[in-house]
């Protein structure tokens, strides 16, 4: 097979040899709407910010969930004095990030992996340390970082047994990128299993830094706002839902109307540009929508409201007791649960929460996940919740406490961050 000659001269030579063709790719790509026009050079490695003085920590997280949970790995090395670069490769991060950046963190987007863009992007940048969050693997980056002698992490490190099966087919490539990495923190016993497997000698289990993110944050006065739109309905969140979610809510909420009179269902869009589509969707079903990016209110006529603006989970979550964890009914692995835990919310989600399946397992231990096998299933998990709000606070309870265990991944992380640091330290001290 083609794939098992791929090797990392191989795969520079051909993003050498394919640049036009990467070219008309990202073309396509802003002509989409998906690359950010005022700040495409970056994509290109012409860096649009000033390197600060002193240590500076590289972070590279694919896209708002792994942005999001990098922030407090991140406010741990600003602690020790390090200037913060976060690169992501979607405008959507980079929007999340805008508001949630502290003080000597900077974002940029990151280089397409081609090397003379990956040159430049470390010329300018000459980062003391390089985090990759999850595993994101860009092979001219990674293996150039390596070359550039930066000690290099990864954090959150996952292989799904389907992405394994994949790399096995290439394992001159693979081998030689996991390989270039200093510390290798897995989300799980059998991330660490299939990673090692696969060439990442250093991969051990630490946990799941996305568990240690403070609660998303909410506008006060938006949330009075939309708890005043709620008043006292029954009402649940389909929370980052994508095709096929929207379906099941529907159905869900047709089921129930008649015997919950009053029921309110939230949706809000994984992507916020769908929420269009999918109010015209739900309206073409019979069903009262109010939009939220249009400025529609809900009113007592209001059978659906569709959440589709950016950056605001925090503040549907906090106007929810009860939160579908979307992703999960088809071939997507669900969504983070403990985002919705720790904010006040009894859970349900799909068969499909790969993702999160130490979370997962821990929720239902403590019966604060109620787990459905189809879509059809979605309104009977419903109904005890929505009867009885003393269960629902129960289970809410228990979900928050379960949440609060999870936390200590970013911890380790930075433990072993500033180990590779000092080592590099002393390394520099030696040869001068």
């Amino acid at each position: 097979m083609i794939s098992g000659l791929a090797t990392p001269a191989l795969y520079r030579g051909l993003t050498s040899l394919l640049a036009p063709a990467i070219h008309f790719w990202l073309a396509r790509r802003r002509g989409q709407g998906k690359e950010d026009e005022t700040r495409f050079p970056e994509r290109l490695g012409h860096a649009s910010l000033v390197r600060p003085a002193g240590r500076l920590a590289w972070a590279h997280a694919a896209s708002v969930g792994e942005c999001l949970a990098v922030l407090p790995l991140a406010e741990g090395l600003r602690a020790e004095g390090l200037g913060i670069l976060i690169t992501s490769g979607t405008v959507t991060s980079a929007k999340v990030l805008e508001k949630r950046l502290g003080h000597g963190m900077m974002h940029q987007y990151v280089p397409v992996d081609r090397p003379a863009a990956v040159r430049r992007f470390l010329d300018h940048w000459r980062p003391d340390v390089a985090v990759w969050v999850e595993s994101e693997l860009w092979p001219n980056l990674v293996l150039a970082t390596a070359d550039w002698h930066i000690p290099m992490v990864m954090v959150n490190a996952r292989m799904s047994e389907r992405s394994a099966q994949r790399w096995r087919r290439m394992p001159r490539l693979i081998a030689p990128l996991l390989g270039a990495f200093d510390a290798c923190l897995a989300q799980s016993e059998e991330d660490a299993s299939r990673l090692k497997s696969l060439g990442a000698a250093t991969a051990r289990f630490a946990g799941n830094i996305k568990y240690d993110a403070p609660p998303l944050p909410a506008n006060d006065r938006a949330l009075s706002g939309l708890r005043q739109e709620v008043g006292g309905r029954r009402h649940w969140l389909m929370a980052s839902s994508h095709p096929g979610d929207e379906d099941a809510a529907a159905k869900a909420h047709a089921a129930l109307a008649d015997e919950i009179p009053d029921l309110l269902t939230l949706i809000a869009p994984r992507h916020p540009e769908r929420g269009e589509a999918v109010t015209a969707m739900l309206r073409g079903r019979g069903l009262q929508v109010a939009e939220r990016s249009t400025g529609d209110h809900i009113t007592p006529e209001t059978d659906i409201y569709v959440a589709d603006t950016l950056g605001e989970m925090g503040l549907l979550y906090r106007a929810s007791e009860i939160a579908f964890v979307a992703g999960s009914l088809a071939d997507h692995g669900g969504h983070n649960p403990i985002e919705p835990a720790l904010l006040g919310n009894a859970l349900i989600a799909g068969p499909d929460m790969s993702n999160f399946d130490d979370a997962c397992r821990a929720l239902e231990k403590a019966n604060a996940l109620t787990r459905i096998a189809r879509a059809d299933d979605l309104a009977g998990a419903l109904v005890p919740l929505l009867r009885d709000t003393a269960l629902t606070r129960r289970r809410a309870e228990a979900a928050d406490a379960v949440a609060s265990a999870l936390g200590g991944a970013s911890d380790r992380a930075l433990a072993e961050i500033k180990r590779l640091l000092s080592h590099r330290t002393e390394t520099l001290h030696a040869r001068t």
